[in-house]
């Protein structure tokens, strides 16, 4: 019998090899990890401030040559670019969804919406609305490797957020395929005329007329803007284009309004879906809405 003598390397040079792989896998893991980028700026020609933003990159954003799909996500009243990252915890809840496989990898953006409500203003001085369509979305998009079509473009929020993300779908259907919108910030026009005369003067004078009281605060311009007014009068392939997911906590006082606008899709036949949840009006809530309105959009971005 004919025995086959192995000659193993010397184990000095296994010992070398191993440690040159571990070396590797360590350097893949370190480059694997996403990236969080906080308070970027852009100059605006339409704003007469420097626009910020924070940029969340997927895990293998810096090991491929890919593009990705988008979402912009929306802060709540008097937040900013860095809400979503520190108290919605963003980064940990996009990795563990992307790394389970609940959602496709996709880049996130958060602009600093001040309190526009995401909107221009009755009088033009801070056109919002207009600087973030011609300006922010093109800006992102060239600077980062974003699949810059409708299909792969979506819009998401928390309460004047969600507001923004579901009025700017509305107006913007040709912008994107889906909204997602947490406690949207939506009022019925019995609830918006009826509001204190100092919450109105506080929160909307500047948006929408100064003085206004009662019923003379439902202005052509208030119904243009209003998310339930625009689900009324808009045509309906213009609303359908636009996949929709909301929810709002049981105890939130925004409940009404949430409501209100089921109600005027399910009438009008707008294909929607809504849920009401235990909670309030609470990051506690938010934070476990975000990977449910991610996993929505993300059906929308997979073929």
């Amino acid at each position: 019998m004919n025995l086959q003598i192995i000659n193993f390397p010397p184990m000095r040079t296994m010992t070398k090899f191993t440690g040159t792989l571990l070396a590797l896998l360590f350097c893949f893991t370190i480059q694997a990890q996403s990236q969080l980028l906080e308070s970027l700026k852009m100059e605006s020609k339409l704003l007469d401030y420097e626009v910020e933003y924070s940029i969340y990159l997927p895990p293998d954003y810096e090991t491929s040559s890919r593009s990705y799909p988008i979402v912009y996500l929306l802060h709540g009243y008097t937040d900013d670019e860095t809400g979503w990252t520190q108290f919605g915890e963003v980064k940990r809840l996009v990795d563990e969804a992307i790394n389970s496989g609940e959602i496709p990898p996709m880049i996130i953006a958060m602009p600093d919406g001040k309190v526009t409500w995401y909107m221009n203003d009755h009088a033009g001085t801070e056109p919002w609305e207009d600087m973030f369509v011609q300006e922010l979305i093109p800006h992102v998009e060239s600077e980062y490797r974003v699949r810059a079509r409708r299909e792969f473009r979506a819009i998401s929020g928390l309460s004047m957020g969600g507001f923004g993300s579901l009025r700017l779908s509305m107006a913007h259907p040709e912008l994107f395929v889906a909204c997602a919108a947490y406690s949207s910030a939506v009022w019925t026009a019995e609830e918006f005329a009826g509001f204190p005369d100092e919450n109105y003067d506080r929160t909307f004078a500047r948006l929408f007329g100064d003085g206004l009281k009662g019923n003379d605060r439902i202005t052509d311009y208030w119904k243009a803007n209003s998310v339930i007014d625009m689900v009324e009068n808009k045509p309906e392939n213009e609303l359908k284009r636009v996949r929709y997911y909301f929810d709002c906590g049981d105890d939130d006082f925004l409940a009404v309004g949430n409501a209100s606008l089921h109600i005027a899709l399910k009438q009008k036949g707008i294909p929607h879906e809504y849920r009401v949840r235990d909670g309030a009006h609470t990051w506690g809530f938010w934070r476990t809405s975000l990977p449910i309105g991610l996993k929505f959009i993300g059906e929308s971005f997979r073929r």
